[in-house]
């Protein structure tokens, strides 16, 4: 009877421990989604490794967990600055989007799975973002002069999203860093 007491109590605290952490991750993307480094005038931003705070989860647990965090942080982003004009260029840029950053959780425990699932998330919200694009452009917002809207959304998106994507991979190519995130990692799976 104790030994299942006890598993009951270990889960439930392992539980509040993954809430904890997740919500702390969201948190932080989301303040550091406020810290811009550059801003575009139609939207999109280069901010302080606001996207690396949104994966740890999925990185730290797994895909799952990192799919539902990226669904509220997502709704956090819609609900801190609100723009959209279709329900589905909503889904992509604000659903899809951040979802898709727990495909990181399908490297955490591989050999670089932090640098290789940042990547992938990265490239997921791209995508995602570039979907989004080509919703609004289709609709008639301003591109540039002589480019349809598939490659205007696709380039207008990698410059925000990849070089935020190269600032933060080039700190995380800091031995120290990777090393406290390894550390973090730890702690939260304890």
């Amino acid at each position: 009877m104790s030994v299942s007491v006890n598993k009951k109590v270990r889960s439930s605290s392992s539980a509040v421990k993954r809430l904890a952490f997740c919500s702390m991750c969201i948190a932080l993307a989301a303040v550091t989604s406020m810290i811009k480094v550059f801003e575009f005038s139609y939207g999109g931003s280069v901010t302080l490794c606001s996207m690396l705070f949104a994966m740890l989860p999925a990185w730290i647990y797994g895909a799952p967990t990192g799919f539902l965090c990226g669904l509220v942080y997502g709704l956090v982003q819609f609900l801190l600055g609100p723009y959209f004009l279709t329900l589905p260029q909503f889904l992509f840029d604000y659903i899809f989007a951040f979802m898709i950053m727990g495909a990181a959780g399908f490297f955490s425990d591989k050999k670089y799975g932090l640098i290789i699932g940042y990547i992938v998330a990265v490239t997921g919200r791209w995508i995602m973002a570039t979907i989004a694009g080509l919703i609004w452009y289709s609709l008639g917002s301003t591109i540039w002069a002589g480019w349809a809207p598939l490659p205007y959304s696709m380039v207008y998106n990698i410059i925000y999203i990849g070089a935020e994507a190269i600032l933060t991979l080039v700190i995380l190519s800091v031995p120290a860093v990777r090393s406290a995130l390894k550390r973090v990692k730890l702690a939260a799976r304890d």
